[in-house]
């Protein structure tokens, strides 16, 4: 593998790692041995700090770690990350995965396929912003129809809701 793409691949994997990552699990990655793993890391931390990036790669708690430079920390104090799916309890996360793949939906409908109340759950989900109102549904009592919001499809990384993974073939309820 050339340095370039092996470089390329280390900082995709220490970026989407929430923890810091050990030399030889990088280096078995890109099959090349520690030295040659460690030379290609000490690269990309001078890349980083020669490009006037925020971020800086520093060995931490035994394994590499991108974090944020000192000189941007006000700018990230000031900041206001949405917590969206953080905090999602497993009742709510079903319930959005019914609403984003049967929308538009009903609470009833909702209930009928958990087997469970979902009040709570569904207002969590409109709260956060993930869910809204689509209408009514001809029916007798007119009930709320549900379905994702745009703020569902960036929390989740998806352009369009044909992005949502397909469902099993056995999850025929």
């Amino acid at each position: 593998m050339e340095p370039s793409k092996a470089k390329a691949i280390l900082e995709a994997i220490i970026f989407a790692s929430a923890e810091p990552v050990p030399l030889a699990n990088l280096g078995t990655v890109i099959g090349w041995g520690l030295d040659e793993t460690e030379l290609l890391l000490a690269e990309l931390a001078r890349d980083c700090r020669h490009r006037h990036r925020g971020i800086e790669l520093g060995f931490v708690a035994g394994g590499y770690q991108f974090t944020t430079k000192a000189e941007v920390a006000p700018y990230l104090a000031a900041f206001q990350r949405p917590q969206i799916a953080q905090g999602l309890s497993q009742a709510a996360l079903e319930t959005l995965a019914i609403i984003a793949y049967r929308q538009p939906v009903t609470k009833v409908d909702i209930e009928e396929i958990r087997g469970v109340k979902a009040d709570s759950a569904v207002n969590t989900l409109l709260e956060r912003g993930l869910i809204e109102e689509q209408g009514r549904q001809d029916a007798p009592g007119r009930p709320i129809m549900l379905g994702t919001t745009q703020k569902f499809l960036e929390c989740f990384g998806l352009a369009c809701l044909e992005d949502l993974p397909p469902l099993p073939k056995n999850a025929d309820k």
